[in-house]
């Protein structure tokens, strides 16, 4: 099985600050530093760093050759990837000193992606592959269409949430990767129990990882739920977290792994990303996570 990611590739620019300002409020950040990151790079990148053949797709701006270069190095093919006039994507982001984020997200390049080059790239992949997408390039809905038209195997983690995901036909989704939130918007509910039964009844051939937090992840699907808990470790940055999860989750669903020992991998992955500033630079690599000196899970995972 190949896996072809059709998504964003960013430059972060990442603020230390106090506290996450709020309307209205300046305040002076105490550090700034730059990094590789969009979360169809960073997921990517967990994908290659947790052993998996990805190729990437999506388009880079003039000023793409750090981007290209990170997925390259990382494991990744990039033959997906093509070039534009202007500005790569890029993000501005406030990290508080608890590690708490928030981002604002300028599209650039991600926002440019035809048809015709969709068209191209999906030459190459064919039905059994699977076709992961994120919400920060234009059309997620034409490629889940075009996807599925091919026997593709269709990921999608739905993140940003907004206008774009209402047009996509979530029935042609084989696995839905949301945090609460995200749950939240799609379903019409609050509690993760409540999320999880509405997806179930209106996408039953969907299997759905639904990721809250602290309070870990949970896997539905085949009539079965199965929650994992979270892991101990001092929180320096969150932002890259939720891909490292999906990428290594992804990796070890393609490996042969069972749903159980792919949330406790994921799980592993993304408490060592937290761990380290940074998106794609905090995401570990497979041989990092299995010699990371993890105690037991805080929990058996969310009762849902």
């Amino acid at each position: 099985m190949k896996i072809l990611n059709f998504g964003s590739l960013n430059y972060d620019y990442v603020y230390s600050v106090d506290h996450i300002l709020i309307p209205g409020e300046t305040g002076a950040a105490s550090g700034m530093q730059t990094f590789c990151g969009g979360k169809g790079l960073n997921q990517s990148v967990a994908l290659a760093r947790a052993g998996a053949k990805v190729w990437h797709a999506g388009m880079v701006g003039e000023d793409g050759g750090a981007l290209l270069d990170l997925l390259r190095q990382s494991g990744a093919d990039t033959s997906c990837v093509g070039t534009l006039p202007g500005k790569s994507g890029h993000t501005v982001i406030q990290v508080d000193k608890k590690g708490q984020n928030c981002i604002l997200l300028f599209g650039g390049s991600n926002r440019s992606l035809t048809r015709e080059f969709a068209e191209e790239v999906f030459r190459g992949f064919g039905r059994g592959d699977m076709l992961l997408l994120q919400n920060e390039v234009n059309d997620i809905d034409v490629l889940i269409e075009m996807g599925h038209r091919k026997g593709m195997r269709v990921v999608l983690n739905p993140s940003p949430f907004d206008g774009a995901v209402e047009k996509c036909d979530l029935s042609k989704v084989s696995i839905l990767l949301v945090n609460e939130i995200e749950g939240g918007q799609i379903s019409g509910r609050k509690k993760p129990g409540e999320i999880l039964d509405v997806l179930a009844a209106r996408y039953p051939d969907t299997g759905v990882v639904l990721t809250l937090g602290g309070d870990g992840a949970v896997w539905q699907g085949r009539g079965r739920r199965i929650g994992h808990g979270i892991y101990h470790v001092p929180v320096v940055d969150t932002t890259a977290a939720g891909d490292t999860f999906t990428g290594f989750f992804l990796a070890s669903v393609v490996s042969g792994k069972t749903m159980e020992q792919a949330l406790e991998t994921a799980s592993k992955a993304s408490s060592i990303a937290v761990t380290r500033k940074g998106a794609a630079p905090s995401i570990p690599t497979m041989e990092e996570v299995l010699s990371y000196p993890f105690g037991p899970p805080e929990s058996a995972g969310p009762s849902v």
